[in-house]
């Protein structure tokens, strides 16, 4: 019979950090002198107090490591559980939200999706737009971990080919995710100062800087403002293109480079990849704004700029309407939305190295149909692909596609026009943030759709999040009878 104490151990355990993280919002209310540090109190004591009731009642099922069928559940569980908790602050603060927008928000915090349901953020308490950057921060974090051990480990989407990647494999999750963790976690803090920091000398205020450095290193794009970096000068765009990049790189190779080797970094043929889609995509629009709309000018790079890279990284911040850039523009970006960042980063959506796999595979049989006689093997990283990997990432191609087409249908039998379903359900399932048209585009945000499409678009920021089959695989017969 499957044991859930240690899952429910550890849950309980993430559940009660959370509640102790409320309270650094709670006193930045606390010195601005505001009411709303109630809820945060409040918040804090229920969450502590559910985490650590149930982290106690599965102590004694503690062990050195997990099965990967309790691997499976902490995954899908400890995002589920956390954005239960996470939502009381919206529900009893400020905002005062309804349970679906609150867990709406929060999920999409700690998806580090973007998304908001939220309008007035000029004037919401410091407390609650902290709240929001945290939740992202915690999120982007704890997505690197998933992804550096525990999709590897259960052989989801082909990140398999991460798995002895810059760390010993003990064959025991929790060790392992001790060892990355305590190392990832130095170098993420250094980026957040490093980028904080960077906001200040361009003019953000340090109470800005710290929340926007926070989203950005997670590739959040929660922002202070309804504006978004529309609020924000020149340079300090130019420092969140750099700091957005920077995030989207996989940190295993940041690790290897405070180690004194700069080697995988410079010939990682993914960060190659992923830097160059980023800058034809730039010249792309760029010449296309020059051409069309005659916007020759360093504000019109800037922009094509900034929100491509945001787009791209799945960040979601964006300081124009490219909306109004007319058609092509929108539809590239959209496309764009559906690429993401590196492997083992806090970027979102499919993956360079993914498409790397899949063209790979492409050329490899395009070859094998010229030379029929011939012996050709997909290689990635100078290394032979094995056919678990490729079975793996085509897979995760065809779910991706099945439950984005899915959802989007779902999505429009709510009442939502087209490019609102189809831009919503893209934006929530590969994390992207902002989707396209007059409600949810940059312009707009999430909170006239109606419920069930806000449910559904969760559900989907989850499933995205989480590399699909982790969670599809809990709705199989097999998976329980294992």
């Amino acid at each position: 019979m499957l044991d859930l104490r240690p899952v429910g151990y550890v849950i309980g355990l993430l559940v009660a950090m959370l509640g102790v993280a409320m309270l650094l919002p709670m006193i930045i209310d606390l010195l601005d002198g505001t009411a709303h540090w109630e809820a945060f109190f409040v918040s804090s004591i229920v969450t502590c107090l559910a985490g650590g009731m149930v982290a106690l009642s599965c102590h004694n099922g503690r062990g050195d490591g997990l099965s990967l069928q309790q691997t499976f559940l902490l995954t899908t569980g400890v995002w589920l559980a956390l954005p239960m908790f996470g939502a009381l602050p919206f529900i009893l603060g400020a905002t005062e939200a309804r349970v679906v927008d609150a867990f709406f928000e929060a999920m999409s915090g700690l998806t580090t999706t973007g998304s908001t349901v939220f309008s007035g953020l000029d004037e919401l308490p410091r407390g609650m737009l902290l709240w929001r950057g945290l939740l992202q921060w915690l999120g982007g974090i704890g997505i690197i971990v998933v992804a550096m051990v525990f999709l590897p480990e259960l052989r989801v989407g082909g990140m398999q080919i991460f798995r002895s990647e810059g760390f010993d494999t003990f064959g025991k999750i929790l060790p392992r995710a001790t060892e990355i963790s305590s190392r990832i976690s130095v170098i993420y803090i250094t980026l957040t100062v490093a980028c904080a920091l960077a906001y200040v000398i361009t003019g953000m205020s340090p109470f800005d800087a710290v929340v926007h450095a926070m989203t950005t290193i997670a590739t959040g794009g929660f922002a202070n403002y309804d504006s978004s970096f529309g609020a924000f000068s020149v340079g300090t765009e130019y420092v969140a293109v750099v700091f957005m990049l920077l995030a989207a790189l996989p940190f295993v190779r940041f690790v290897q480079l405070t180690a004194g080797s700069a080697k995988p970094l410079l010939q990682d043929s993914q960060i190659r990849a992923f830097f160059l889609t980023v800058a034809v995509i730039v010249t792309m629009l760029t010449s296309w704004q020059v051409l069309s709309n005659g916007l020759g000018s360093e504000a019109g790079f800037r922009k094509v700029l900034f929100n491509t890279t945001s787009i791209v990284t799945g960040t979601g911040y964006a300081s124009a309407d490219y909306m109004q850039w007319g058609g092509f523009p929108v539809s590239v970006l959209f496309f764009a939305g559906l690429i993401g960042g590196c492997a083992g980063s806090t970027a979102c959506s499919i993956k360079v190295f993914r498409y790397q796999l899949l063209f790979a595979t492409i050329k490899t049989q395009i070859r094998k149909i010229q030379h029929p006689s011939g012996v050709f093997t997909p290689s990635f990283q100078g290394r032979k692909i094995d056919e678990d990997v490729l079975s793996s990432v085509m897979s995760f191609f065809v779910f991706f596609t099945v439950t984005l087409g899915g959802l989007a249908v779902l999505l429009g039998m709510t009442g939502l026009d087209f490019t609102t379903a189809l831009s919503g359900a893209a934006a929530a399932l590969a994390n992207i943030g902002p989707g396209l048209g007059d409600i949810i585009g940059p312009a707009g945000n999430f909170a006239t759709l109606n419920d069930a499409a806000k449910w559904l678009l969760a559900a989907g920021m989850l499933i995205g999040r989480l590399e699909l089959l982790a969670v599809y695989v809990l709705f199989t017969v097999q998976f329980w009878r294992a």
